[in-house]
């Protein structure tokens, strides 16, 4: 009884840093790995080439057709394409068929995770603070609270 399973799959959601995924790895076993939309289009970008091709390459990315992915950039000798290819290749796993998973309201992006992390960072630099790292934690929960309203 010290464990109980999880009864719902998590979602994990990351770009493609591997110390994400080595953290998500500790949740356990039910979990949905996903790799962020938002920052696979980014990397996709980088490539550069036709217009054609990177649209083809995206929706195919959209659908989660990873193998039309690979075969379209099979042969591409540009440093950003083959680095490109290793990253899909790599997260192959992790993408998912975005479009039916947007859908179901299963979310793609990590931006709205991002922009918290951020804001909670802000809240933490106070003029003049100092802070002990047992405390931080603790404070935190208490600095959200009142800055949310929730506490007067």
């Amino acid at each position: 009884m010290n464990r109980q399973p999880l009864t719902e799959v998590v979602t994990c959601l990351g770009d493609g840093h591997d110390g994400v995924w080595n953290l998500m790895e500790k949740i356990g076993v039910k979990r949905r790995e996903i790799l962020d939309w938002y920052h696979l289009v980014e990397n996709m970008n980088k490539i550069g080439g036709s217009n054609q091709r990177l649209n083809r390459i995206k929706e195919n990315l959209w659908k989660g057709e990873v193998k039309r992915v690979l075969e379209e950039l099979e042969g591409c000798k540009k440093k950003q394409a083959i680095n490109f290819t290793k990253y899909v290749d790599k997260h192959r796993e992790r993408i998912p068929n975005y479009e039916l998973y947007q859908s179901q309201g299963i979310c793609i992006g990590s931006g709205s995770v991002e922009s918290k992390i951020k804001q909670i960072g802000a809240r933490m630099k106070i003029v003049g603070a100092q802070w002990k790292a047992e405390n931080v934690p603790q404070y935190l929960k208490l600095r959200c609270a009142y800055l949310n309203g929730d506490i007067a």
